[in-house]
């Protein structure tokens, strides 16, 4: 199939398959007499991989781990276990992030009392910072 019905079928836009292609997340496809690139279902489905794994926030560093790993499957899954749970602490650690700023801009829209904006609190704080 060529890289338009590739991009329909998996939601990926065109020029980020070519993307994937360009730094090795996706081998590079056949091409046909009229040097169109032509995938193949194997093609279709790591790239699905890669869309879901990009979707829970893994960087492509390590989706280019997992897919390696995704080669062997006869190896054991304790490389995969320590990637997902490295990632899990990261998400856990913005989420901690997220929340202290979700404190820090309650706080100062409760600070708020209207007004003109030299005398804007939520201006001063931050200014403050």
């Amino acid at each position: 199939m060529k890289i338009g019905e590739v991009s329909r079928i998996t939601g990926t836009n065109v020029e980020t398959v070519r993307y994937y292609e360009r730094i090795g997340l996706l081998p590079k496809p056949s091409r046909t007499g009229g040097n169109y690139r032509s995938y193949a279902a194997q093609d279709v489905d790591r790239l699905k991989f890669i869309r879901h794994a990009r979707g829970l926030g893994f960087d492509i560093a390590d989706i280019r781990s997992l897919l390696d790993l995704g080669e062997h499957p006869e190896r054991d899954c304790c490389e995969v276990d320590q990637i997902a749970t490295s990632h899990l602490v990261s998400v856990e650690n913005k989420l901690r992030q997220l929340e202290q700023l979700q404190q820090e801009l309650v706080r100062m829209l409760r600070q708020c009392r209207g007004g003109q904006v030299a005398d804007c609190r939520i201006m001063l704080t931050l200014a403050e910072r």
